[in-house]
């Protein structure tokens, strides 16, 4: 177990969102630095890594359980995906950093939740999908393992 698997083992789902939030906020920190310095190969690299959080987080709204804001949110992981692209396609580190201040702000906003002890009970610590929970073909499926199975529940 790295480091980071060790400080995110007791974080609620609340908490590895604004885990991913840092992640995201870093990759396009990378890929600011990277258009100022000119360097488009760790550019592009640190962009594509930020969008591949972006996905994964959009991936696990459920429009259906969480109703406006995840259509709010939605809208808003849309809008960062097409200004990341017009800033890396443009080299802008300026319009990087508009980005990493959008990004911010909602991470800001996750923070508040993750103080929240109702929000952390409501959301859950399982980010994966149902889909992804599937056991992998040949291998023991979670009923047959010694852990417990993963409750199926939503995630932002």
């Amino acid at each position: 177990m790295d480091y980071r698997e060790h400080a995110l083992a007791g974080a609620t789902g609340v908490d590895l969102i604004v885990a991913l939030y840092d992640g995201w906020i870093r990759f396009l920190h990378r890929a600011a630095d990277a258009a100022e310095n000119g360097d488009v190969t760790e550019r592009r690299y640190a962009v594509k890594r930020s969008l591949d959080i972006l996905m994964y987080l959009e991936a696990r709204l459920r429009p259906d359980i969480g109703g406006s804001p995840a259509g709010a949110l939605s809208d808003f992981y849309a809008a960062m995906f097409t200004m990341t692209l017009e800033a890396s396609r443009e080299g802008s580190a300026e319009a990087l950093r508009k980005v990493i201040d959008c990004v911010r702000n909602v991470k800001e906003a996750w923070g508040v939740v993750a103080r929240d002890p109702v929000a952390n009970r409501v959301l859950p610590r399982e980010l994966r999908t149902a889909a992804e929970r599937q056991p992998l073909p040949g291998t023991m499926p979670r009923s047959q393992s010694s852990s417990p199975p993963l409750p199926m529940r939503w995630s932002a």
